[in-house]
């Protein structure tokens, strides 16, 4: 299962992983790109089926979990990648339809619930992996004003939810000790040729297929499957924000997240 699959790296990946014999559960909110890339990738001989979602609901998140176990009874592979970037379809400090800040809510929110709810599947697929696709670009989260209603910018929330990511992947790795998943998170290139860095204005220095070169070692690489919990930059290992490494703030985050994906209360 890959969300963001039906544009940039995500597409890439998705059909590598089709390629290599994976049956692709394949997630976007275009129903046109992601029938292509169905077409694309059984017109190479491979297997996969679309998944239409809007994940800045956290009710279509659920509606997206459900039809993913619909369609299997285990996954031995998740890739949380689909994310919006700095600017996004449009600039300005924005909110979800659940009223959460857009970039917290889409880029680590929607992971953050589709992680847990598919987690019996992913431990009916063990050995299995999840990797959270996140970035360089990271700033310690702000728990006095999480949904950045003061001084609010778009790189500022960009890199807090990308920072959310990697707290919340080192928590994954330690609740999953002993189960047979790994879970790691990586920045897969810097300003990829993607429609999240063209809409930033900025010009790409690195390609898609870097990207996933990098996606699918933390994805398939034997030589990963004892490490857990760890951030790659591009192909290496390496240290992220400070903060992901204080169990305080992973608590906090955790705390707060349960909340507001409504698992603290059980829904």
């Amino acid at each position: 299962m890959i969300t963001g699959a039906t544009d940039g790296v995500g597409r890439v990946v998705a059909k590598r992983l089709a390629a290599e014999g994976w049956r692709v559960l394949a997630h976007g909110r275009s129903e046109e790109r992601g029938q292509s890339l169905v077409r694309e990738i059984a017109q190479a001989g491979g297997k996969a089926t679309f998944l239409a979602a809007d994940l800045a609901s956290l009710a279509e998140v659920r509606r997206l979990a459900e039809a993913v176990k619909k369609e299997t009874g285990a996954l031995q592979l998740l890739i949380n990648n689909a994310g919006i970037g700095s600017v996004g379809d449009r600039p300005g400090r924005r909110e979800s339809a659940d009223g959460h800040e857009l970039r917290f809510a889409v880029n680590y929110l929607a992971g953050f619930l589709l992680t847990h709810l598919l987690l019996p599947l992913v431990k009916a697929g063990a050995p299995a992996r999840i990797v959270n696709v996140s970035s360089a670009g990271q700033e310690a989260i702000d728990f006095g004003d999480v949904m950045l209603t003061r001084g609010y910018s778009g790189s500022r929330a960009y890199r807090q939810s990308k920072l959310a990511q990697i707290l919340f992947t080192v928590d994954l790795a330690d609740e999953l000790k002993g189960a047979g998943i790994i879970a790691n998170c990586l920045h897969p290139s810097t300003y990829m040729n993607t429609t999240m860095v063209k809409q930033s204005g900025t010009s790409p220095i690195s390609s898609v297929e870097t990207g996933a070169d990098a996606i699918m070692q933390l994805a398939v690489a034997p030589k990963l499957e004892d490490k857990s919990g760890l951030y790659f930059n591009v192909m290496s290992e390496s240290r992220a924000n400070p903060q992901a490494y204080d169990a305080k703030a992973r608590a906090q985050l955790r705390t707060l997240s349960l909340e507001l994906t409504g698992l603290a209360s059980g829904l």
